[in-house]
């Protein structure tokens, strides 16, 4: 059996029952689950529809997120999370390099490899090359005024936290930044790189060995082998190329938000919900959120 999931953005509630009967009709749906009024829906279906995809096209139009995903298992026991872009709205090493002056080649930098077209290694020593310099203080002062949150991490995390759940982030950032994110989210635990410093001052050098993708999974290797579960039973989120590695290995790897290259590489797509779209993907209601 597969489960059909139907998302709207929570601004938007656009979410048209009219819509959701006739496609549950088309593909010879079960009884209709509501998650969410306007919001989020889903059945079930005894085989994967040949056009789930040119479905998925027309409803990505109306503004709606579709999810087809096997029923079993659905409900995951961890969270494997990146951070920039994902967890908060930002990339980290980009506002850094906005404040040292040299913001827009840094930018293009970060979108090119995460778009896959740069290897990931060389672009952060590249880029953390550049904030060569920059007082250590202002990392603080970009977490202060520049870093927010993505909408729904903080209800994503208790919600499946209250059901036993266990949450790593992991990320190809910088530790000086998932150290205060995932304390103030709730994560179990955070791996990222290490920003070097010169006394007060960033080196513009990076330590190593540097996380990238492979690293990613390594610590999906790692996190689930130390609390005996299985791969399957974890659902990660990123939007980079390099979260593929654990976007593929993960039971469900969601791309939130992704880039299209990487977004087309990826079965569950998430471009128009928020973080509490993948409470939704493992079949929770809204009146089973943890909202504080």
């Amino acid at each position: 059996m597969y489960t059909v999931t139907l998302i709207a953005a929570p601004v938007a509630k656009n979410l048209d029952t009219a819509l959701v009967d006739s496609l549950r009709n088309a593909w010879g749906g079960g009884d209709l689950r509501a998650l969410a009024p306007s919001e989020a829906a889903e059945f079930d279906i005894a085989t994967l529809p040949d056009n789930r995809w040119d479905v998925w096209a027309d409803v990505q139009g109306m503004g709606i997120d579709l999810v087809i995903q096997p029923t079993q298992n659905r409900r995951k026991k961890m969270l494997l999370a990146d951070m920039d872009s994902t967890m908060i709205e930002q990339e980290c090493i980009d506002e850094l390099a906005d404040m040292a002056g040299v913001g827009e080649r840094v930018k293009d930098i970060t979108a090119r490899a995460m778009n896959g077209e740069l290897d990931f290694d060389a672009a952060l020593r590249e880029r953390v090359g550049l904030l060569r310099g920059l007082p250590v203080s202002i990392i603080d002062q970009v977490l202060a005024e520049r870093i927010t949150y993505m909408p729904g991490g903080d209800v994503l995390l208790r919600t499946m936290k209250a059901q036993g759940g266990y949450a790593a982030l992991v990320s190809g950032g910088f530790t000086a930044f998932t150290a205060k994110v995932a304390a103030h989210l709730g994560f179990d635990e955070n791996h990222a790189n290490t920003l070097l410093t010169d006394g007060d001052t960033l080196s513009g050098q990076v330590g190593t060995p540097i996380l990238g993708k492979q690293a990613k999974v390594d610590q999906l290797e790692k996190i689930t082998a130390k609390l005996g579960i299985a791969e399957a039973d974890v659902i990660a989120v990123g939007d980079g190329a390099n979260d593929l590695g654990m976007l593929h290995r993960a039971g469900t790897g969601v791309a939130l938000h992704a880039k299209p290259s990487v977004a087309a590489q990826c079965d569950v797509r998430v471009n128009f919900g928020d973080l509490t779209a993948l409470l939704y993907i493992q079949g929770y209601s809204r009146d089973e959120w943890i909202t504080g």
